[in-house]
């Protein structure tokens, strides 16, 4: 930005809106990490498992997977070692490209997933989708799918 170029500051209503929504998204994945703690998880964990048992054969090449979870490919490589620790999942070769991995989920990992669900279902419903009017939800929605199409 130049010295030219004043930039165009939030109204004082777009602040308190935008302040709502840090605030809200905190809230949020705060409730859903709590919620997920008892079983050994942390949020991205379990959407990785999500992912992988979403997957043919439960598995992924690391490089989609990264790119699913929205995590650098550095990133998931560690959430994946500590993964593969607990037994949750496994890296194998991949047969088509030598320089290639794949995670697999793990059965172990796969039955943590199962019992773990329904309370992190639960804990989205008490979190956001019941605490909100069904419009303001799917309101949410179409401003989410605005923010994460593609950009100008």
């Amino acid at each position: 930005m130049t010295a030219a170029h004043e930039p165009r500051w939030l109204t004082a209503e777009q602040q308190r809106i935008w302040r709502a929504y840090l605030n809200g998204v905190a809230h949020v994945f705060d409730r859903l990490e709590a919620e997920l703690r008892p079983f050994g998880l942390d949020l991205g964990e379990y959407e990785i498992l999500v992912h992988l048992s979403e997957s043919e054969r439960h598995a992924l090449r690391m490089s989609d997977l990264a790119e699913r979870v929205r995590q650098s490919r550095s990133r998931l490589t560690h959430t994946i070692s500590r993964m593969e620790a607990k037994g949750l999942v496994k890296r194998t070769d991949c047969p088509s490209d030598r320089r290639g991995v794949i995670a697999v989920l793990t059965p172990e990992g796969y039955q943590l997933l199962v019992d773990a669900a329904p309370h992190h279902v639960e804990s989205v419903r008490a979190a956001l989708v019941d605490r909100v009017d069904a419009s303001d939800f799917e309101a949410l929605g179409r401003v989410m799918q605005a923010v994460a199409g593609p950009s100008d």
